[in-house]
């Protein structure tokens, strides 16, 4: 099986790829191209798996990653780092050529950045944490601080969970309306739980695409892929969840120069 690489066109030829399960060597649960470390995974089987999918996206590329916290922090890259020393932050930015940024997820919402003729490029891991603390705006600050300007900025929101499939009760809901009144746009009725309160469904990629958009980016790609109802083709650590399964796979989004 090929490995499946779903590439946007705001991003053109910038080397990059969202990267689904298909076309890896791990077996089960973890079927098939599973790249996340923290996984209890064969390590020799994720570093297959990894190895691939930088190839399949850039040729001959190092691939740094992160120790992800579903913070809003950024780290600029300028050299490879071991994966046993990842930064731990949910972005990262670079200018350097030969470098892959690498972005796990499993429902949370990856976005890649590119500044075509400043030649910066950067990554986000934006789960409601991130997205809410803002982790696509420190990304944008972090690509400018290295030659980008916003104004050229184009940004792609990639497989990540949808409303249909992401249910959240009403302390959810609260956070993101105590932050911005106008955030109560991005969820819409969920069905009454009994002694639960009501519930709602939000709209992960709705929301980091506003947040790209008051933040000026001007061309903003959604590709509308819903990691949860996706079974063949993504991990969804919600869908493991709901069905009592006892681990889940991560899948990676990469960019480069």
């Amino acid at each position: 099986m090929t490995i499946d690489v779903i590439r946007a066109k705001a991003l053109g030829d910038i080397p990059h790829g969202f990267l689904g399960r298909r076309g890896g060597i791990s077996t089960g649960a973890y079927a098939s191209l599973n790249v996340g470390i923290g996984s209890d995974d064969d390590p020799a089987a994720i570093a297959e798996n990894r190895l691939r999918a930088t190839e399949a996206v850039l040729p001959g590329a190092r691939l740094v990653g992160l120790y992800q916290v579903h913070s809003a922090d950024s780290v600029t890259v300028i050299e490879p780092f071991d994966d046993a020393i990842r930064p731990h932050a949910d972005a990262l930015v670079t200018n350097r050529p030969g470098l892959a940024l690498g972005i796990l997820t499993a429902d949370c919402a990856p976005v890649l950045f590119a500044d075509r003729e400043a030649g910066v490029v950067g990554a986000a891991h934006a789960g409601w944490k991130g997205a809410l603390g803002g982790v696509t705006d420190s990304t944008i600050l972090a690509m400018e601080a290295i030659g980008a300007h916003r104004s050229r900025i184009v940004a792609a929101v990639g497989p990540c969970i949808a409303r249909a499939s992401y249910e959240v009760d009403d302390g959810f809901i609260r956070r993101f309306c105590e932050a911005n009144p106008e955030n109560e746009r991005f969820f819409a009725d969920g069905r009454a739980v009994e002694n639960r309160g009501d519930h709602y469904q939000f709209d992960l990629e709705a929301y980091v695409v506003s947040r790209l958009a008051v933040a000026g980016i001007g061309r903003i790609e959604a590709l509308g892929l819903d990691t949860y109802t996706d079974d063949d083709r993504f991990f969804s650590y919600r869908r493991a969840t709901h069905r009592g399964e006892p681990s889940y796979g991560r899948q990676i989004s990469i960019i480069g120069l």
